[in-house]
């Protein structure tokens, strides 16, 4: 990748889910990567519906993934099919998912000197998983462990405050201990899918899948990883998890729920509709 090349998307990123991570790891790959991201009025207007998340909402999320190296709010009345709102960037590099290219804005490239590329949905195929992100030495390890169906603000938010503590390990249920504990309809994404979607936030050292069963699900990953401490949100501490810890020498971290600044509190539940 040429680290120096400027390279853009635009649009409005709402409720993101793996295909949008998957084309801003795709476009990322290009050079640097820029986020143009609509406000409310302007994604309302492009669909015809109102957002499902506000603007505050979805910029604390791409700031968040790990393949954006900065995300700027567009103008409301912005043309869109030109970059006019870009406030002195300059993008070598305008990149669109097949579905949304468009003749006209091809046109705005070529006039304005800027490469239009335009990623086919075959290069975006699959879940890769993301190489374990790279930290200082000596760092604390922390693990995770969670479902992680329905990815959201409140999920980012945790992983950056347990961040905090040192490097990050989420270990994802695998797809037959979440039926076997949640019921049949669980979970809605794949062990894959969850991994992929887990590990493309920065504040995120690796993803992993749990290999055991019940509540202890990660018993096996947490004795390879040898982690100092296990984090969980208070509505998390139960399934014997604190005994476990204490059995093992590993510290035993409890944290609120709590929403980043500004933000409303997100359910899973609420928001995939179970």
């Amino acid at each position: 990748m040429d680290s120096k090349k400027q390279v853009i998307v635009s649009g409005g990123f709402d409720d993101i889910r793996s295909r949008q991570l998957r084309f801003l790891e795709e476009a990322a790959k290009l050079g640097e990567l820029t986020v143009l991201l609509w406000p409310d009025e302007t994604l309302q207007q492009r669909t015809g519906k109102a957002p499902k998340l506000p603007l505050a909402e979805r910029l604390y999320f791409l700031n968040a993934v790990r393949y954006v190296a900065r995300v700027v709010p567009a103008d409301t009345l912005a043309d869109p099919h030109g970059l006019s709102a870009l406030a002195g960037l300059k993008p070598q590099a305008w990149v669109e998912e097949e579905s949304d290219a468009h003749p006209l804005r091809q046109a705005f490239c070529h006039k304005q000197g800027v490469e239009y590329r335009v990623l086919p949905a075959s290069q975006m195929g699959g879940f890769p998983n993301p190489p374990p992100m790279p930290s200082p030495p000596g760092q604390k390890k922390v693990v995770v462990t969670g479902c992680y169906d329905w990815f959201h603000t409140g999920h980012v938010r945790f992983t950056e405050e347990v961040s905090a503590f040192g490097d990050l390990y989420v270990i994802v249920g695998h797809d037959a201990n979440l039926r076997l504990l949640k019921g049949e309809g669980h979970p809605l994404f794949s062990q894959e899918e969850r991994r992929y979607v887990v590990g493309s936030i920065k504040y995120v050292k690796q993803a992993l899948i749990s290999s055991g069963e019940g509540w202890l699900d990660a018993d096996p990953e947490i004795r390879r990883l040898k982690p100092d401490i296990y984090a969980v949100n208070d509505d998390g501490a139960k399934g014997g998890k604190r005994e476990y810890c204490e059995q093992m020498g590993i510290e035993y971290l409890v944290l609120k729920r709590t929403p980043a600044p500004g933000l409303q509190r997100r359910s899973s539940t609420d928001l995939r509709g179970f």
